[in-house]
């Protein structure tokens, strides 16, 4: 599992455009095979700050298993996998180690001229 560590500060284009922290990119790095091909994160809002909240892939591959539990057309399931599937983005880190931030996602974290990446062990918290 990809262990997110530290805190860094990284400008943020007009296209939002923002280098992904390169130690980031290193835990990225010794996922299995699977996220080996997909060389990005996965992010979506935050439930209780104006920040955002990024995965690996196989930590949202880990989550969808831990939905699985419940039954599937239970209220608890919908609930559960709408607040973590529904809005979450799928993003490439490009051959500079930028991701792009949608607009959305920008306007609801408030992220403007620079992004603080916040490492939380197996996740990453983006904030203004």
């Amino acid at each position: 599992m990809a262990l997110f560590l530290s805190t860094y500060i990284n400008r943020v284009d007009k296209k939002g455009r923002v280098s992904f922290p390169a130690s980031f990119r290193a835990a990225l790095m010794g996922q299995p095979v699977t996220d080996q091909a997909f060389q990005g994160v996965v992010l979506f809002r935050s439930n209780t700050h104006d920040a955002l909240e990024g995965f690996s892939m196989s930590r949202m591959e880990e989550l969808s298993q831990r939905i699985d539990n419940f039954d599937m057309f239970s209220p608890e399931q919908d609930d559960m996998a709408t607040a973590i599937f529904a809005e979450s983005v799928a993003l490439s880190i490009d051959g500079d180690g930028r991701i792009i931030l949608p607009q959305d996602l920008l306007d609801f974290a408030g992220i403007t001229e620079q992004a603080a990446f916040v490492g939380m062990g197996p996740k990453f918290q983006i904030w203004e």
